[in-house]
């Protein structure tokens, strides 16, 4: 009596967990593929030249392994960003599709943001070591600060105080609702549009709303991507001072010395890693979902054989 009971109180845990491990995975698996696009992106903000500098530079100084510097903090990153943005988004859209109803096209947007904001302030910390680890990489051997994520935000909290694990918090957030506004709100609804309206297959619609999402996704979130960046691996000068006292200085001294080409400097390399990495996790997660009911399918055929 006691098994029954448990079994399906174990299967509501896992039905309302489930969207973000599946999402939390998925993402990490993209990541690992997508990283070196990702180092390239970073270089590139950092003024180092344009992508195919960086990365003949990359493969002549430290050859393929200087493209997946700073993994750990990127699978970190994902095993907390994601796993809280992605499964945030899911779970308030299933609870409304609960009511037989497809979410408006504002409601999932505000879903985004949402999602966006929560995923952005919990995966700030691993985002900080992550920056801080691909910037570290351009350093000469005995110059580099960081062994792995979990030393980066060691020697961060050490040095800087946990506070700092949240530098840059501000435009991390903003970018995350910016990125999953842009990105899940424009997919679950040119999935729609291509699959229910214009009569797409399956993939094809998921292909064509991948690409609008991931589109919207870069246009959305690139600023934010690239203040973010900046203030995260910003440091002192000789007199102590800081070259942005905030986002907001950042943004406007930008704007003022470089205008809107330089705020959206490195965008091909930047839609290059956001749309791939946005097909790779659906791909990932699709995959995931069918080895789950294939499981769930299996799991259920053998306790029928066993009650016959």
């Amino acid at each position: 009596m006691g098994e029954e009971k448990a079994k399906p109180v174990m299967n509501g845990v896992w039905h309302t967990v489930k969207p973000f491990v599946n999402q939390g995975v998925s993402g990490m698996l993209a990541t690992f593929v997508i990283q070196p696009v990702d180092m390239i992106k970073v270089r590139v903000q950092l003024g180092q030249g344009s992508a195919v500098s960086v990365t003949k530079d990359m493969l002549k100084k430290d050859g393929v392994c200087a493209f997946y510097k700073g993994l750990s903090a990127g699978l970190l990153r994902q095993a907390i960003y994601t796993t809280a943005r992605l499964g945030t988004f899911r779970y308030l859209t299933n609870k409304f599709k609960a009511k037989e109803e497809e979410p408006p096209l504002y409601q999932k947007a505000l879903y985004g943001l949402t999602a966006g904001a929560v995923g952005a302030c919990l995966g700030s910390p691993a985002d900080l070591a992550l920056i801080r680890m691909q910037a570290d990489a351009t350093l000469h051997l005995d110059q580099r600060r960081y062994t792995n994520a979990f030393n980066a935000l060691h020697r961060i909290t050490a040095n800087e105080g946990v506070l700092a694990l949240w530098k840059g918090a501000g435009p991390t957030i903003l970018r995350g609702m910016a990125l999953n506004m842009g990105m899940l709100a424009s997919y679950d609804q040119s999935f729609l549009l291509f699959k229910d309206k214009w009569c797409f297959g399956e993939g094809a619609a998921m292909t064509g709303a991948i690409f609008v999402s991931g589109f919207f996704a870069a246009a959305c979130s690139l600023p934010c991507d690239y203040v973010k960046t900046q203030i995260q691996n910003m440091q002192p000068n000789a007199e102590g001072k800081y070259p942005y006292t905030g986002s907001l200085d950042c943004g406007m001294k930008t704007l003022k010395s470089g205008g809107l080409s330089k705020i959206y400097k490195g965008f091909v390399v930047y839609y290059a890693r956001i749309a791939p990495h946005v097909m790779m996790t659906w791909i990932f997660l699709d995959q995931i979902q069918k080895l789950e009911r294939r499981l769930d399918d299996n799991t259920l055929l053998t306790e029928n054989r066993e009650s016959i």
